[in-house]
């Protein structure tokens, strides 16, 4: 039951937080985010938030830096939203699996726009 339930968290908290950073947040540091997934820790305590960052590894670093100075922030107003005894400490991670995702892209690309060698 725990499992079902954690999952479901971890859904509302992805959406919430989405909501959050795309309407309220104002700083100039925080590029355009993608709120990927969300992993709550058994207890529930923390929840570790994995974001797509648009942009180079120098505007990964401002929007992550911007991100987790808002926290405190982001925090509260997901305690308000979403009713639970402790509102999760949150965490941010840079969502590693899309810049593989991109390179497995990238390479179809390329296997698709060599010409086909003849078959013997």
């Amino acid at each position: 039951m725990i499992g079902r339930r954690k999952e479901r968290l971890d859904e509302e908290i992805r959406e919430e937080v989405a909501v959050i950073i795309g309407r309220e947040l104002k700083d100039p540091r925080i590029g355009f985010v993608t709120v990927t997934r969300v992993d709550l820790t058994g207890d529930l305590r923390t929840a570790r938030i994995h974001v797509g960052i648009l942009g180079d590894a120098t505007q990964r670093e401002k929007t992550l830096g911007g991100l987790r100075q808002a926290s405190g922030f982001l925090r509260r107003e997901l305690g308000r939203r979403i009713r639970l005894r402790h509102t999760p400490e949150l965490q941010f991670q840079y969502d590693e699996g899309l810049d593989a995702t991109e390179r497995v892209a990238e390479l179809l690309d390329e296997n698709r726009s060599r010409p086909e060698e003849p078959k013997e």
